[in-house]
């Protein structure tokens, strides 16, 4: 059972952001909850290749990608995807392990989280670049939870589409 806590009323900036990032991480994984590994590979509708396998696996990526390389400047090349096969999180999930998938998503958000806490305000910017520029821990945190919400979006409408299951 997966634990999803709402973000209280009246905490300061860094405290809301991270109980929001997490409320949204925590959403994705109760979107995926008591399926079988072919219902979390279950695509959409032709010609779209989203499944919620794919999108476990993409966000362990936009996780791998932002908080490691991004903020903490550690080379991090994709885990499913590359330069040559941009969209292989979603792809290429035919003989993929939902298992692994999980427990990849779940250490990348661990991750996260410890190079995060190393940084004291949520101006400090990441050793490293995107697009050339320097970020702030702030606008990944916005930016993340942009991406979670988008994504569970589309997780809610996949669920719905196999078992019927609806929810926030």
């Amino acid at each position: 059972m997966v634990e999803r806590v709402d973000p209280a009323f009246g905490l300061g900036d860094r405290e809301m952001l991270e109980s929001w990032l997490e409320f949204h991480r925590a959403t994705l994984l109760m979107k995926c909850a008591g399926l079988s590994r072919d219902q979390l590979a279950t695509r959409s509708v032709p010609p779209s290749s989203l499944s919620l396998l794919g999108l476990v696996r993409h966000m362990a990526d936009v996780e791998r990608n932002w908080f490691r390389r991004v903020l903490a400047g550690e080379p991090a090349p994709g885990i499913y995807w590359s330069d040559d096969n941009e969209d292989g999180d979603f792809n290429d999930i035919d003989a993929a392990d939902d298992a692994e998938a999980f427990a990849t998503l779940a250490n990348e958000c661990d991750h996260a989280r410890s190079v995060a806490a190393e940084f004291g305000s949520l101006d400090d910017v990441g050793t490293g670049l995107r697009q050339g520029e320097p970020v702030s821990l702030r606008w990944i945190y916005v930016h993340m939870i942009e991406e979670y919400a988008r994504h569970n979006g589309h997780a809610d409408l996949l669920r719905e589409r196999i078992d019927g299951v609806t929810g926030d």
